[in-house]
């Protein structure tokens, strides 16, 4: 079956958050919306089916969990990135950022801290930050091509280690991929962090959620699958919700190597029901970790990728002052606009008021995301081409004031 991702489709009166907070978030609601990290594409009908199979029966009652759940994710995972899971690894969670703070009640306590990475996903601070613990930063490291184009970041090793050391530093989590600049860390890199944090008793949480939308030929590598050090000192969370478009089911779940690790965060989440998933998300999991569902995957992937060549590509010619890191994973760019020339504040003037468009400001990532942009790309091609050319007029206006 060939999917159709150029069709448009008219969100209202679904209660979006993409639409519905627009006023709320940038104070106008006259925008097109490209912020949140939801996809502009109908959720796969294949997992719509097997949601109004369900539905068919008149009762919605409690039931258990079918053990084809955890079989089909073990399966997924093995498939595609060649991790062997055991059964008993796995826990649903009721959302990442939610299970986020739950490591944080199991595991941090009120006089210890965590280690975040800026630029990266602001509920890694946020999380903690609201739950009564510090968070401390080791900022990733700039990485620039020949011509001086941001080419990507690598992380620091030395300022990682330093925090380690520190007994109050008990936790680091980690972007794997990276959001927002979609990159995909290689082996070496993840082993390193693992060695790391394993000899000084940091506790690591891999956000995985991005893991099977690798773009241009890269590879998601799982963080406890590169040695028994990142096995033992890590929680990973992951879920199908990105890749099929089912945020508002919640799919999630927790992969836990570590038997120790394993009955203290699960004894945690089981202590209050959390664990417990609802109705349909191991109804719309098992649809989505189908033979279908790679099927649906594999064109969605094609597709992004057209996405981010029509961004680099109008850039080029229209907007040289903005410049795209092509992502390794995901369906959002990590716009470079320092070449504009004008603070951030008139950044995001620019863009909201200029340009009428609602994308994440950089700076919500950490100061290090100051003068970037992030853009998603998962909607049909027309919606983003006139993204572009707003943003184009709005520049050219810019400029023709200066």
């Amino acid at each position: 079956m060939t999917y159709d991702f150029d069709r448009t489709i008219d969100r209202t009166g679904s209660g979006d958050v993409k639409h519905s907070k627009l006023k709320e978030f940038f104070g106008r609601d006259d925008l097109l919306p490209l912020w949140v990290a939801d996809m502009e594409f109908a959720t796969p009908p294949f997992i719509i089916e097997a949601l109004r199979r369900r539905l068919d029966h008149p009762i919605l009652g409690y039931t258990v969990v079918p053990e084809e759940l955890w079989s089909c994710i073990c399966r997924w995972l093995l498939d595609r990135h060649g991790w062997h899971v055991k059964r008993d690894w796995l826990a649903f969670i009721p959302g990442i950022v939610k299970g986020i703070g739950m490591v944080v009640h199991a595991f941090v306590g009120h006089d210890e801290r965590v280690i975040i990475q800026p630029p990266v996903y602001h509920p890694f601070r946020l999380v903690p930050q609201d739950n009564g613990r510090e968070v401390v930063m080791n900022p990733l490291i700039e990485q620039h091509d020949d011509e001086g184009q941001l080419s990507g970041y690598a992380m620091d090793f030395e300022g990682l280690e330093a925090l380690a050391r520190d007994p109050r530093n008990r936790l680091l989590i980690l972007a794997n991929p990276h959001n927002p600049a979609g990159l995909t860390w290689d082996a070496q890199t993840l082993r390193h962090v693992a060695d790391i944090c394993a000899a000084n008793d940091v506790l690591v949480i891999s956000d995985e959620i991005h893991c099977d939308m690798a773009l241009f030929g890269h590879h998601h590598i799982p963080f406890a699958s590169v040695s028994e050090a990142a096995a033992q000192c890590s929680i990973t969370f992951s879920a199908p919700s990105k890749t099929f478009n089912i945020a508002g089911v919640v799919s999630s779940y927790a992969v836990v190597p570590n038997p120790q690790l394993r009955e203290r965060f699960f004894s945690w989440m089981n202590a209050s029901e959390f664990a417990d998933p609802t109705l349909f998300a191991p109804i719309a999991t098992i649809a989505a970790f189908s033979e279908e569902g790679e099927v649906w995957r594999r064109q969605l992937i094609g597709y992004l990728e057209d996405n981010v060549r029509f961004v680099e590509e109008y850039c080029r010619r229209h907007l040289p002052m903005i410049h795209p890191l092509r992502p390794q994973a995901s369906f959002l760019i990590w716009l470079d606009c320092r070449g504009l020339g004008i603070s951030h504040e008139a950044l995001v003037d620019l863009f909201v008021n200029g340009a009428r468009l609602a994308l994440n400001e950089g700076a919500m990532f950490g100061l290090e995301g100051r003068g970037f942009m992030r853009l998603n790309i998962g909607s049909p091609r027309v919606m983003l081409q006139q993204a572009m050319e707003r943003l184009c007029t709005a520049v050219k206006e810019v400029g023709s004031q200066g």
